[in-house]
C-alpha cells in the first residue's frame, strides 16, 4: 500500500518499510510496445523475473515490496505464464538497486529453465491482501492511468513505478508515443488522485519529454 507523499518527499511513506507494500510492475520488451492488457483488478503484482545469474537456476528478481526480501513471504506465487512459483534462498543482488534481488525457485536448478523465467511477473490474489486504509493505495494501481494538467488535458499514462532508491518515481508515456520519461513521485509534482476515474493530475516541467540535448520548442536558443 502507498501513502499521498508529502510535499517535500521523493515518495516518503509510499513504501513503509517493514509493510508489504506491493507495487507495479511492467513488462519491457524491444520493438513497439504491444498494447497493455488491462490490469487483472483481482490480482497485485509483487515482482518480475530478470536474466539468470549463473549456472545453476539463480535469477534476477524485481521485488515490489516494501521491504524487497519480504517477496518470499507470500508463498506460492502465481506467475502470467499461469505457473505457481515458490521462492527460495532470496538475496540482495550486488549494485545499488535496493529491488533488485537474486533468488531461486522452487524445482528451477539450471540457467536453461532460468532463461525461461525472464520478463515473467509474479502476482497475488488481492482478496489475500488487506484492504488499504483511507488515502492509502496499492502502487500497482497507478499503472494505466492517464496523466493530465490541471486544465484536464491528457499528457500521457503511466506505465510503471520505478523506485532506485531515492523515492518512487512515475515513468510516463506521452500521449503521443515516443520515448518515457520519470518524474519524482511528490505532492508537488502530483497534486491530485483520482484513482477512481483512473487518472491523476501532474506537474511536468516543459521539457519533460524532450530528448537528452533537445531544447524545448518555444526555447529561442
Amino acid at each position: 500500500m502507498a501513502r499521498r507523499p508529502g510535499p517535500s518527499s521523493h515518495g516518503d511513506g509510499a513504501r513503509r518499510t517493514g509493510r508489504l507494500d506491493p507495487a507495479a510492475v511492467t513488462t519491457a520488451r524491444k520493438g513497439p510496445p504491444p498494447k497493455p492488457a488491462p490490469p487483472d483488478p483481482g490480482l497485485v503484482l509483487l515482482g518480475e523475473f530478470g536474466r539468470p545469474h549463473g549456472l545453476h537456476g539463480e535469477v534476477r528478481l524485481k521485488s515490489h515490496t516494501g521491504e524487497p526480501q519480504a517477496i518470499a513471504g507470500y508463498g506460492a506465487l502465481r506467475a502470467s505464464d499461469g505457473r505457481s512459483l515458490e521462492l527460495l534462498d532470496v538475496r540482495p543482488a550486488p549494485g545499488a538497486a535496493p529491488d533488485i534481488l537474486l533468488v531461486r525457485v522452487k524445482g528451477i536448478d539450471d540457467r536453461t529453465r532460468a532463461e525461461a523465467l525472464n520478463r515473467v511477473t509474479l502476482s497475488i490474489p488481492r482478496a489475500a491482501l488487506s484492504e488499504p486504509e483511507e488515502d492509502e493505495f496499492y502502487l500497482t494501481d497507478l499503472i494505466g492511468v492517464s496523466v493530465v494538467d490541471e486544465a484536464g488535458t491528457v499528457l500521457g499514462s503511466v506505465v510503471t513505478v520505478p523506485n532506485y532508491g531515492g523515492g518512487d518515481l512515475l515513468e510516463i508515456r506521452p500521449a503521443q508515443g515516443g520515448a518515457t520519461a520519470l518524474l519524482p513521485f511528490t505532492k508537488a509534482t502530483v497534486p491530485g488522485l483520482d484513482l477512481a476515474n483512473r487518472r491523476i493530475v501532474a506537474v511536468l516541467p516543459e521539457d519533460f519529454f524532450a530528448a537528452p540535448g533537445e531544447k524545448p520548442a518555444d526555447d529561442p536558443g
